[in-house]
């Protein structure tokens, strides 16, 4: 499961990189599918992971917030950090959706945001957000008044 989710997401992310402006492109990352299929996948992988101790390592802290230890010993199992790799999947391939959507809407470059979306979603985020910004200053200092 860990590596059919992995390989799952590839070609969404080889579609919206080496062929953004593609009809293809545009129609198959309006799809629901992937989501859907690694919902599922996460689902399953969740039952099988889950434990009668797995809310007590999330909520150890008398505030009911998650510790780190207990977080370290929840993941040292491979089914929970599989699942949790699922998690990270599908968050990240919507994040690179908006990213890959936000760019076309205003004509931003997003190949490398959408990249990094992959595997650093937050830093893929944060250059989607300085390119977009770039690309907005070089357009009004290019603009004849």
């Amino acid at each position: 499961m860990f590596t059919l989710g992995t390989a799952a997401v590839l070609p969404f992310y080889t579609l919206m990189v080496f062929a953004p402006k593609a009809e293809l492109t545009k129609k198959t990352m309006e799809s629901s599918i992937p989501y859907v299929v690694l919902g599922l996948v996460y689902s399953y992988l969740l039952y099988l992971s889950w434990t009668p101790d797995t809310l007590r390592l999330m909520f150890a802290s008398k505030y009911w917030l998650p510790e780190l230890s207990g977080m370290a010993k929840m993941f040292s199992s491979e089914l929970t950090l599989s699942s949790a790799w699922i998690h990270l999947l599908a968050v990240d391939l919507f994040a690179a959706r908006q990213v890959f959507y936000d760019g076309l809407k205003n004509q931003v470059e997003t190949r490398h945001s959408v990249s990094l979306c992959l595997l650093f979603c937050p830093i893929g985020i944060l250059t989607h957000f300085v390119t977009k910004a770039l690309t907005s200053a070089g357009n009004s200092r290019h603009k004849v008044h």
